[in-house]
């Protein structure tokens, strides 16, 4: 093989490239490089703690909800329950108005029947005083008869 001096001064300056490059060029890209390492690591790192604390929101969220969904449960229940009392205290207080008006209506009846009785009675004296006085053939005093007519009333 034949060197000739342009091979070897291409060889040095290439040595002195390779020197420059490895003193001057190479530390500050291997520092980029390490700090892009870092930034991934870091950013991977905080994705899997974002994970874990989602999944720890997430558990925190179903057992809200489960939490929730019970207590408006109950509510519910509680709800149907004061609604059954109402509606039997309601039913209570219609049984017992009606049965006031019921007796209430009772005893009108009662009195209205008493009233006629009476009234009929009146009419029925009136008129067997009206029939004696026929039979008769002479006007009855009531005043004097009033004993009588009295005891025709209590009769019928």
């Amino acid at each position: 093989m034949f060197i000739n001096a342009s091979l070897i001064v291409q060889m040095i300056v290439f040595l002195i490239l390779v020197g420059f490059t490895m003193k001057y060029v190479w530390p500050p890209i291997i520092k980029a490089l390490d700090e892009r390492a870092a930034k991934i690591a870091a950013g991977l790192s905080a994705a899997d703690k974002a994970k874990a604390e989602l999944a720890g929101a997430e558990a925190q969220i179903a057992k809200e909800l489960a939490a929730t969904k019970a207590e408006s449960g109950k509510l519910i229940s509680d709800a149907e329950k004061r609604a059954a009392a109402i509606v039997d205290a309601a039913k209570g207080r219609a049984e017992e108005e009606g049965a006031k008006i019921l007796a209430a209506a009772k005893a009108d009846a009662e009195q209205q029947v008493s009233r006629a009785r009476e009234a009929l009675r009146e009419q029925v004296a009136a008129l067997a005083v009206k029939g004696a006085e026929q039979i008769l053939q002479k006007e009855v005093n009531a005043g004097v008869h009033a004993e009588l007519l009295a005891r025709l009333k209590t009769e019928l």
